[in-house]
């Protein structure tokens, strides 16, 4: 789910969660004690219910996590955007220090945060040191755009959004109290680092005798020689049936996909250098989905990647579709609408209006990052990183037409000359 991390743990963003139909919002404890935080401040039911609602519909756009604030564009059930942020009171320093000073001395704390486990005796045993980690009635403090006062539906969607989060990664919720992972673990790092050494100089080996050993330790392996394909998966033919459960075509689709994704990645690491691999999104299950979508499983198998993905067949198409044009980014321009600010919205704004001469600009309507042409179905959407992707709409849905480009007439006449499918 962690689509961005700026690195320093000041921010963290999460693509557009799937729809929620049929499933709770929170499975751990944790997130459940998120949610009665919520549902103990809001005053009026109803905006609760309207909330749970939006949010099982997929209305609520990427989630920004950063100190203190979590933020969102949530839609109206008629796609009116607002923008929904809740605040959450950060840690003090001296609080901060009680926590890293406990979780210092049980490695087992760590050890389950690592594990994205958040254990009743880690949150106890801050209570003891008098750390509060999760939020009570009164603690979540909402505002939106909408000028509700109270929790709105808007609010409550993000936080029913939220609670998904949570239940993934327990490091949303340290990040909202004020530190991110990295900056977490380097204090506890600094902490054990402390604590040797009072306890005495490191055990280690001298200089002089390790080079000394260069000749008579073995040499580093040589660098691994890419095949110049896939290898074959093993046969699953055997005098047996398979066990009860287990869908053979789908393992064998699985074990095929895996052994040219494995391909890909030492191809990519020998090409570019392990470290480029830094940079790509976190994996996530949503996102493996429509990979493994767009390697072309029988049906049996596009039909559970399409309803455990939570997008259905056609959506799940038009996924694939979107990754096909550009991966996960792609991806990430079809599921998250944003609102275009400041800067952003001021480059953008140039970029149109210099794209084309007077008399051949189109006239465009916008929303969020969407710029939809008027009397058209072609439409351009705005990344992040201010690359213009072509939309069409086809049979009434909004599908990617072509790869992005820098220039929006470029995008735009590669959106225009797209065929229908």
């Amino acid at each position: 789910m962690n689509a961005y991390d700026d690195g320093a743990g000041v921010e963290r963003t999460f693509a557009a969660l799937p729809p929620a139909q049929g499933r709770g919002f929170a499975r751990t404890w944790w997130g459940r004690t998120w949610l009665t935080a919520l549902e103990g401040t809001a005053l009026d039911t109803r905006q609760l219910k309207a909330g749970r609602r939006l949010a099982r519909a997929g209305a609520v756009g990427a989630v920004s996590v950063r100190p203190g604030r979590i933020t969102a564009v949530v839609q109206d059930r008629d796609r009116t955007p607002h923008r929904a942020d809740v605040l959450l009171q950060e840690l003090s320093g001296e609080r901060w220090d009680r926590f890293l000073d406990m979780a210092a001395e049980r490695a087992g704390h760590v050890a389950a945060l690592l594990d994205r486990e958040m254990p009743t005796h880690l949150v106890e045993d801050a209570e003891l040191a008098g750390v509060e980690l999760l939020p009570g009635p009164g603690d979540l403090e909402p505002e939106c755009g909408c000028g509700a006062w109270d929790h709105c539906a808007h609010t409550a969607a993000l936080c029913y959004q939220v609670a998904r989060l949570l239940d993934q990664d327990p490091f949303v919720l340290l990040l909202m109290r004020g530190r991110g992972e990295q900056a977490l673990l380097d204090a506890l790092h600094a902490r054990g680092d402390a604590s040797a050494g009072r306890s005495g100089p490191a055990e280690g080996v001298d200089a002089a005798e390790a080079y000394a050993a260069g000749d008579i330790l073995p040499s580093l392996p040589e660098m691994p020689v890419l095949p110049p394909e896939p290898g074959i998966p093993p046969s699953f033919d055997t005098e047996a049936g398979p066990a009860a459960g287990i869908d053979a075509s789908a393992l064998a689709f699985l074990a095929a996909r895996t052994a040219v994704r494995a391909h890909s990645l030492l191809a990519q690491a020998l090409r570019e250098g392990y470290e480029e691999r830094a940079a790509q999104p976190e994996p996530s299950v949503a996102l493996d989905a429509v990979r493994l979508a767009a390697g072309e499983p029988g049906r049996a198998v596009a039909d559970r990647l399409a309803e455990g993905s939570g997008r259905g067949r056609e959506g799940l198409a038009v996924a694939v579709r979107a990754w096909r044009h550009g991966g996960p980014a792609a991806l990430a321009v079809l599921d998250e609408e944003w609102t275009v600010r400041g800067d952003s919205l001021a480059r953008a704004r140039a970029a149109l209006e210099s794209a084309w001469e007077e008399d051949e600009r189109p006239v465009l309507t916008s929303r969020a990052n969407r710029w939809t042409v008027v009397g058209a179905p072609v439409q351009l959407r705005l990344s992040r990183d201010g690359r213009w992707w072509p939309y069409r709409k086809e049979r009434g849905r909004w599908v990617p037409a072509a790869g992005p480009a820098q220039d929006p007439a470029t995008a735009l006449a590669s959106a225009q000359g797209a065929p229908e499918q």
